[in-house]
């Protein structure tokens, strides 16, 4: 029936235009962008990984659609977040954008300062307003009253339900190939972990071209109250950051991070151990996130705390064909920290329109096709959200739902491929949404009743049978990463919940950011200490600093605030238990 009545249309389009003349072609235009005059857009975005003009195919959907170019400022590329915000914020302009915290007092800091204006004016009658009530609770706190903000992660599931697809957000991820040649080795505790990634890079010291292989390699873009990569496995026993506390997803336990016995310490005596094995990159304190990217493709890291970067960039069709890439192995006392979905969305990131921008109804008008079900696949294709791109090109609905194109398998599933001409040409990969946020949750499902994240389409478990994902299923006996961890009781979700945390002063602001430097820095240092004497010293070096500049202080209200937290998250499960009763 779909056939034949495409066949009776375009028989009634060639009646319609051989009676009305050639002039009727232009009813059948597409319709046009609204917009006559060209912008160039500053997106002031604290989450992404690149700096300068987007490129290639999302470029092109942006242009098409709104007449405007997106020039990303990236405090993560540009020398830290705090500097290049500072200075943004003295000359009174963020950007015309802006993507970046809203958990703790930077929003309410942005409205008191003007920097980002108020834009519920002109979201009346959007389409994101379906997200009215997440949206006006993250605003609800500030003053003067307004909408001054979008946040992110938004869904529609249970607090209790885990925002993740078939895999986790954190985990021990290795190259199963050679775990698996080794004879899958027991692995009970993270330590446990380091003799096996060692036998790991015995068996392949160098790659494919001949650059010598690690096990763990670092980068400093994302580092904040802590080192980034001392955080990461904390995860993997169920504690998350909040400011200088390590937070027990069930709210258990709360820990200092630079307590003597906390999770953070151990993580760095973990790597401090790993480097003397030489299983530390060398490269890494001078290593930034695109090149982490590169040693993935290359192969040369062995190890990964987050399955969205290892199995993205090596995992892909042909290496899974032959039995290569990263899967999940199981350490016997994980318990993995899960985000729970929140109808709130996420408040560490947020979406604003900046108070100096030239065309404030285009800014909303873009953001707003940003959470559209378009938007949402276009702009969201990463490891983080794994949606599929441009349907047309990338994917279609088939009469069983959505599935790959071959153009779409090539991009998505081997990592790149020329995009064709009409669609903005160039490669795919470098043409992805550079823009690093994801305004839903990749556990969403779209108007038709389908995942937004490709990864959980039926139409893709063919294509998942490859040798590497049989033989992992055989020695792990589930069919998905999530399966196994909830069988086993491995996963600890987390509620999700919003919150804004409780505005900060002046003082607790500078003596946060004094005191994350001094952490910074000694973390580093004690990771690539010559021996044990040093490390401790350091240790207590990194301690008795911080504690000098006021660290006590800060830690309390981080308690504080972790406690708040954790009463809000009760809150929402009792009202949306109450709301779906």
């Amino acid at each position: 029936m779909k056939r034949l009545s495409g066949k009776l249309v375009a028989l009634l389009l060639l009646i319609t235009l051989l009676a009305c003349g050639c002039g009727a072609f232009s009813e059948f235009e597409e319709e046009k962008c609204p917009y006559e005059e060209f912008l160039v857009v500053d997106v002031f975005d604290g989450l992404a990984n690149y700096q300068g003009i987007q490129s290639g195919w999302f470029a092109k959907l942006v242009k098409d659609k709104f007449n405007m170019e997106l020039n990303i400022i990236a405090p993560n590329v540009a020398g830290g977040g705090d500097t290049l915000f500072e200075i943004r914020c003295a000359a009174g302009n963020l950007g015309d954008i802006v993507i970046f915290s809203g958990e703790r007092q930077e929003l309410q800091n942005m409205v008191t300062s003007g920097l980002i204006m108020d834009i519920e004016p002109y979201l009346q009658g959007k389409d994101i307003m379906r997200f009215e009530t997440a949206i006006r609770n993250v605003n609800k706190s500030i003053t003067p009253e307004g909408l001054f903000a979008i946040p992110t992660e938004l869904s529609s599931n249970a607090p209790t339900v885990p925002s993740e697809s078939k895999e986790p957000t954190y985990g021990p991820y290795i190259r199963w190939d050679l775990y698996a040649e080794l004879g899958y080795p027991p692995i009970n505790t993270l330590e446990d972990l380091l003799p096996v990634l060692k036998q790991m890079q015995e068996l392949c010291p160098v790659t494919e071209t001949g650059e010598k292989t690690y096990a763990f390699s670092f980068f400093r873009d994302w580092d904040a109250n802590m080192m980034n990569a001392g955080k990461q496995p904390c995860c993997f026993y169920g504690y998350d950051e909040s400011g200088f506390v390590l937070v027990k997803a069930d709210s258990s336990d709360y820990q200092s991070i630079i307590d003597s016995d906390s999770l953070y310490i151990r993580v760095l005596k973990w790597y401090f151990d790993a480097n003397q094995m030489g299983l530390v990159d060398p490269e890494s304190p001078t290593l930034n996130f695109q090149g982490l990217v590169e040693k993935y493709k290359k192969g040369q890291i062995l190890y990964s705390p987050w399955p969205w970067v290892a199995q993205q960039y090596y995992n892909t069709i042909s290496n899974k064909k032959a039995g290569k890439g990263f899967m999940m192995a199981d350490i016997s006392d994980m318990q993995i920290y899960s985000y729970g979905c929140s109808g709130d969305g996420n408040y560490k990131t947020i979406v604003g329109v900046g108070s100096q921008t030239k065309d404030p109804e285009r800014m909303v008008d873009f953001i707003n096709w940003l959470y559209s079900p378009e938007g949402i696949a276009a702009n969201s294709v990463n490891g983080m959200a794994d949606t599929a791109g441009l349907q047309g090109l990338c994917w279609e609905y088939g009469e069983e739902g959505p599935y790959l194109t071959e153009f779409g398998k090539m991009a998505l599933l081997e990592g790149d491929t020329q995009v064709p001409e009409e669609w903005g040409g160039g490669s795919w990969k470098d043409g992805i949404s550079m823009l690093n946020f994801m305004p839903v949750t990749k556990c969403e499902i779209d108007e038709q009743g389908y995942f937004y994240s490709y990864k959980m389409w039926d139409s893709l478990d063919e294509l998942n049978n490859t040798q590497l994902d049989a033989d992992w299923r055989e020695k792990m006996k589930a069919e998905t990463t999530l399966d196994y961890l909830i069988d086993h009781n491995k996963l600890i979700v987390s509620p999700g919940c919003g919150y804004v945390i409780p505005a900060e002063t002046v003082e607790e602001t500078a003596i946060r950011k004094q005191c994350r430097g001094v952490i910074q820095k000694y973390s580093w240092d004690m990771v690539f200490a010559e021996d044990e004497e040093e490390f401790y010293s350091l240790l207590k070096e990194m301690q008795a600093e911080a504690i000098s500049l006021g660290y006590e202080e800060i830690l309390a209200r981080d308690m504080e605030v972790s406690m708040g937290r954790e009463k809000a998250r009760c809150e929402t499960v009792e009202r949306y238990q109450n709301n779906h009763k």
